[in-house]
């Protein structure tokens, strides 16, 4: 059965309970057989690369990029600027870390690279791509540091509507790392500077042409856990706007490159198809279930911009629509377009590049813009591993999924450890077909998803049904109920 997603990226560790939760985690990462370590070799070539990186002869230092991130972040792959352009419209500067002036294609971080596919997060750790002496340092694009970037140019009309995009290698240099929370408070304060006012505008633009698409974002909210003397509990952080405006940004970049890449009949785009009937009907029971209204002539887009992301019900809602992104794939292609092209959540066609230190399709994505954009070859190296991508992000996806589960069902087992024998209001939303006693609830407070069982007789879908907790282990990770 599916489980719900939690972005679960800070943990708060308080008591002598740290002990079990790090020994946790470390059990989660030896039973899916993640290496947090990298390989000397590995390490080797990343401090040379860190020393001697390959950088482009065009200079875009003079460009006043600047970096919103979550607090502490290190691992920087973009740096924006926007400004006034041609009248009403604007211009949007995106730079995005070069790993490829890094990276030696064969090489062992390379290899390693794709061996891992992408970075895992955990709320106590982060397992990289790349070593941190260049993710979180030389490719980093760190304030106050000359770095090579993707830097790619967009410019837009007075309603928000890409007229004109291109990209190319540049040296950028960030001249200050902010958080959102900072930016939010400068905004709504008034005192913002010219950039932050400006993709506060091109933001908003943004989402309405979203709307009018038929688009929809998903604003996933972050948890924290805290774990205390007596209990581990999940605490949310707040969601700023400037947050949702940021990512239009990384998407209309992403629907930039899925158009060059289209034109140019070759690369790899991100296509997702329209969401299943069943599945849209279990995220129904699901609202039911977190007190959330739906009504039946409101469409998910609209509902989902209806969700307040701050609270607990609407941020478990949130993390439960990514149920309707379980279909999502990469699609490589050369000498054609693909039949199918679209990503139904975005309304658009769409390619990943805005990640490459986290995520290793976006640096071959990256380059085949460049090259494009460019009118030159596409490198050989980079046509070479067009074909294998889709299935070596599968692969990497499934892992990190399950790494994800598993940390959910270990958070929830330390949340509810403490109240086994008590009752629980649910909805069931979900019945297992072969087994129809079993299924999984919906729980309002606290806000979690778990298995649940029928004494006697089937589970009534969609039903609010009192079930009471009858284990809630830590070391196994499970959590099960039966109905009252």
């Amino acid at each position: 059965m599916p489980r719900r997603s939690v972005n679960l990226q800070s943990v708060n560790l308080q008591s002598h309970e740290t002990e079990q939760f790090t020994e946790g985690m470390l059990a989660i990462s030896a039973e899916l057989d993640i290496d947090e370590e990298f390989p000397p070799e590995v390490i080797a070539e990343a401090d040379q690369a860190a020393a001697s990186p390959k950088l482009p002869d065009r200079d875009r230092t003079d460009i006043d990029l600047v970096t919103i991130d979550p607090p502490g972040a290190q691992d920087l792959d973009q740096a924006l600027h926007i400004e006034r352009h041609s009248g009403r419209g604007f211009r949007v500067h995106y730079a995005i870390a070069d790993v490829a002036a890094f990276v030696e294609p064969g090489g062992s971080i390379d290899l390693e690279a794709h061996r891992r596919g992408q970075t895992l997060y955990a709320p106590d750790r982060r397992i990289p791509l790349h070593p941190p002496i260049l993710s979180e340092d030389a490719a980093s694009l760190l304030p106050d540091q000359t770095r090579p970037a993707l830097l790619w140019t967009m410019d837009l009309d007075e309603r928000g509507e890409q007229v004109d995009v291109n990209v190319e290698r540049a040296l950028v240099r960030s001249r200050g790392q902010f958080d959102y929370a900072t930016v939010q408070q400068q905004i709504d304060e008034g005192s913002a500077g010219h950039v932050f006012a400006l993709l506060k505008e091109v933001g908003q633009l943004r989402l309405e042409r979203e709307i009018e698409r038929g688009g929809v974002s998903l604003p996933l909210p972050e948890q924290e856990v805290v774990v205390n003397d007596d209990r581990w509990s999940l605490e949310f952080r707040q969601l700023h706007p400037v947050e949702e405006w940021n990512a239009q940004i990384s998407l209309l970049t992403g629907m930039g490159a899925a158009e060059i890449m289209l034109y140019g009949e070759v690369g790899v785009i991100r296509t997702l198809p329209p969401a299943d009937h069943r599945a849209v009907a279990r995220l129904r029971r699901t609202a039911t279930a977190l007190g959330l209204a739906w009504p039946a002539d409101v469409r998910y887009p609209d509902f989902v911009r209806s969700i307040d992301p701050n609270s607990p019900a609407g941020a478990a809602m949130l993390n439960a629509c990514t149920a309707l992104l379980r279909g999502a794939a990469y699609v490589a292609f050369e000498g054609g377009v693909p039949e199918h092209i679209d990503h139904a959540a975005i309304a658009h066609e769409y390619s990943h590049v805005t990640a490459p230190l986290r995520r290793l399709v976006d640096r071959y994505a990256g380059e085949v813009a460049v090259a494009l954009s460019a009118d030159t070859e596409v490198p050989d190296w980079v046509r070479a591993a067009l074909k294998a991508l889709p299935r070596e992000m599968a692969e990497s996806t499934k892992r990190a999924q399950r790494f994800e589960r598993a940390v959910v069902d270990l958070v929830e087992a330390g949340v509810l450890a403490a109240r086994v024998g008590q009752i629980f209001t649910g909805v069931i939303i979900e019945v297992d077909e072969q087994d129809p006693d079993r299924g999984s609830i919906m729980l309002q407070d606290p806000p979690v998803e778990a298995a649940v069982r029928a004494t006697g007789g089937s589970l009534p879908l969609g039903q609010p049904v009192q079930a009471r907790l009858v284990e809630a282990d830590k070391s196994k990770r499970k959590v099960h109920f039966e109905l009252a």
